[in-house]
């Protein structure tokens, strides 16, 4: 009766924050919540069956329950590849309709200028290795646009080559330019912790992906390459791979002594420490694809993996079923190595010794604290100043490195032209431009010649609405970020942000281009919008395939875009938001580039609707209010913020006002909305600040984020995962 206990506790939190707002009400979230339903696993009572899902159970099924329902359906068809992606199409167009995620944009589509060669870091949409500087290559001057352009179709037509990156080198040298073999680029949050396996944030990976090499890695044209393994095979019924270590590569500390060589064993020894922690997540990533993953928590038995060394240089995978993009992720941290000798010598354990009350380890507390086997070695790490990288000199493709030395340059945000600045003193090879940035460039006479448009890449920034928010201050510092509501008006909100129809309202009424506008400018307001989770042409159906939407066949052709089939769905429910636009782009597609939701009558239509199903009042004399921390700059992130207050408030006639809570500081601001790792430290009611990259070539790497049990991203809407 574990779960029962705390789904009476969460009752009394709700009856407590409600006062004389009931817990009940007459939407269908509120009727699950406040009442018992029937269920397989409902015991009997003297007062009939009880529901025996905890709290948060509830609310993800009143919330998300028609999208893990379809997702679910997609999840089975792992033979036929066009099935499985097209419902899992039809699955994200139930999470879009639920509104408890808002698509916001992708990173890039700013104005910038750089010293860099484009498409010289490798070329992927999924995992880490983007983040991979060894082989990029730097002028000691800005690049020309015209050389830009000219580079781009060089690399369009050296691409599957393996030729491009000397042939970029050598076009900028013909040109004029000067290379260098120092690379400086500007960062904006530290690291928590360095340990690659405990981790699924962007400001963690970004730097340890630097310390180490995977099996295989993509290079800047986009083709997966052999780095630690020299090769593999496959067996014939697609279930056992087979990948030959590369001999010689040595682990070094922190000074560059040689602590082992890396063998095939270290690759289970990280498998193993990667999952000694499921709290973190990053277990749903290989369950269901390797082996034994769900029973070694029986025991926390590594005999039942299906990942074993079959000897000193012989690695061998076993998958539960054949899966299509399994190499692709070979690139992220799940499959990264760990020399378990010097784990053990920080005070590192495996297994069920990990799980002791009093384990502590000091292994990747620091720089100081972890083996490198990858290209660099962090040689200086000072917190919210800079990090330095030093070429590793036992690395094993030495010889092939580019840049010797990395340094990142910290930037808190607070001042809007910081990156330039750092330009302008020579810290940093580039930056992109925010419109205050951009008007010092153009005084600068750099628009014409220097000034592009960066691109943009896979990874998604949604807004997160709190369905139930019970972090009222900082998760690490009950001082911190103090919510400024009323007991009443949280209770009141909670009550609305589990409406699917408050939270449609709440969507339509935000204009994302005036809150791009604020930071980038008129011009390229909609340039790095985005308008699904999955990138709608993220992938294509490889063979035709029949699908059922809403009980009537539909059949899509090879080649139909994912966000196609998607759209379909959300039309064919009678929903208002464009989430694919099959003339964008050229005529190719897209689910970016363009503002599909802010739609103000859609706003007013969803409110009403919301007011009529609630028994709460929503009126200009009596608002919902949605608090919103910030980081007040006195600029840029001021501005937007503003602009969202604006438009929504306007948008919904002051029945809903957005409450903005000013953080002190860049760090508290990530506390609040993005640091925390359980869904009741949720510091506001409604963020943008927080999104996903894939970590791999299949739809799942996005939808797996916001499944009922372990999904990462569930925390963003306030739920415990």
């Amino acid at each position: 009766m574990k779960k029962l206990s705390k789904l009476m506790a969460m009752l009394l939190v709700c009856a407590m924050f409600m006062g004389v707002v009931a817990c009940g009400g007459n939407n269908d979230s509120e009727k699950q919540s406040g009442s018992a339903s029937t269920s397989e696993s409902n015991s009997e009572s003297e007062s009939g069956p009880v529901d025996e899902r905890d709290f948060d159970e509830i609310l993800y099924d009143a919330a998300l329950g028609e999208f893990y329902e379809a997702y679910s359906a997609a999840k089975i068809e792992n033979v036929d590849i066009a099935k499985r992606y097209a419902l899992m199409a039809l699955a994200e167009a139930k999470l879009m309709e639920s509104g408890v995620m808002i698509p916001y944009s992708a990173q890039g589509g700013n104005y910038a200028i750089t010293q860099v060669a484009p498409y010289t870091v490798p070329y992927t949409n999924w995992g880490s290795d983007d983040s991979r500087y060894h082989n990029v290559v730097v002028a000691t001057e800005l690049i020309k646009n015209e050389d830009r352009d000219a580079l781009k179709a060089l690399w369009a037509e050296k691409r599957g080559t393996g030729e491009y990156e000397a042939a970029a080198k050598a076009y900028l040298q013909e040109h004029g330019y000067t290379l260098k073999n120092t690379y400086s680029l500007g960062y904006t949050g530290d690291p928590d912790t360095y340990d690659a396996f405990q981790t699924s944030n962007a400001t963690d990976n970004e730097v340890l992906v630097n310390t180490y090499d995977g099996l295989y890695e993509y290079d800047n044209e986009g083709t997966l390459q052999p780095a630690l393994a020299t090769g593999h095979q496959l067996s014939d019924d697609g279930l056992t791979y087979t990948f030959q270590i590369r001999q010689g590569v040595k682990w070094v500390d922190s000074t560059g002594a040689e602590v082992a060589e890396v063998t095939a064993q270290d690759f289970v020894s990280g498998f193993q420490h990667m999952l000694d922690d499921p709290e973190l997540g990053l277990e749903w990533l290989v369950e269901g694809i390797v082996v034994g993953v769900a029973e070694y928590y029986d025991e926390y038995d590594a005999s039942v993996l299906g990942i074993k060394a079959t000897d000193t240089y012989t690695l061998e995978i076993k998958l539960e079923e054949p899966c299509s993009y399994f190499l692709t992720m070979l690139g992220y941290s799940v499959f990264a190595p760990l020399n378990a000798s010097y784990f053990r010598a920080q005070g590192g354990k495996f297994g069920a010794d990990a799980k002791a009350a009093d384990y502590t380890t000091t292994y990747g507390t620091d720089k100081d604290h972890i083996a490198y086997c990858g290209p660099y070695i962090i040689s200086s790490a000072v917190k919210e100043n800079t990090f330095v990288f030093q070429k590793n000199a036992a690395y094993w493709n030495v010889e092939n490195i580019n840049i010797d030395t990395i340094t990142w340059v910290y930037n808190d945000g607070e001042k809007a032209t910081q990156g330039y600045e750092d330009w302008k003193a020579h810290k940093i090879d580039g930056t992109g431009l925010n419109a205050s940035a951009l008007e010092l460039a153009k005084a600068d006479n750099l628009f014409d010649n220097y000034v592009y448009v960066s691109s943009t890449n896979a990874t998604s920034f949604p807004g997160f609405v709190n369905v139930y928010r019970r972090g009222l201050a900082n998760y690490n510092d009950a001082t911190a970020l103090v919510t400024t509501m009323s007991a009443d008006d949280l209770a009141k909100t909670n009550v609305a942000t589990q409406n699917r129809n408050f939270r449609l309202a709440l969507a339509f009424a935000i204009d994302q281009g005036a809150y791009q506008a604020a930071s980038v400018g008129e011009d390229l307001k909609y340039t790095s919008l985005v308008n699904s989770y999955t990138p709608g042409t993220f992938v294509a159906l490889p063979e035709e395939t029949t699908v059922k939407i809403n009980g009537e066949d539909k059949t899509y052709p090879a080649g139909t875009w994912y966000g196609q089939i998607m759209q379909d769905q959300i039309d064919a429910d009678g929903y208002p938001m464009k989430v694919f636009d099959p003339e964008a782009d050229g005529g190719i597609g897209s689910s970016g580039g363009y503002d599909g939701w802010y739609n103000v009558e859609a706003a007013k239509e969803y409110l009403n609707k919301a007011i009529a199903e609630l028994d709460i009042e929503i009126s200009a004399e009596h608002p919902v209010i949605i608090e919103y921390p910030f980081q007040d700059d006195g600029s840029v992130q001021t501005a937007r913020v503003n602009a969202l207050k604006q438009s929504v408030e306007a948008a919904l006639e002051n029945k809903v006002i957005i409450k903005l809570n000013p953080t002190t500081n860049r760090t508290e601001y990530l506390r609040a909305s993005y640091y925390f790792t359980k869904g009741s430290e949720a510091n506001y009611n409604l963020s943008l600040n927080s999104g996903w990259g894939p970590d791999y070539g299949d739809p799942s790497t996005y939808l797996d984020t916001m499944v009922k049990y372990g999904g990462y991203m569930i925390k963003c809407i306030g739920l415990e995962a």
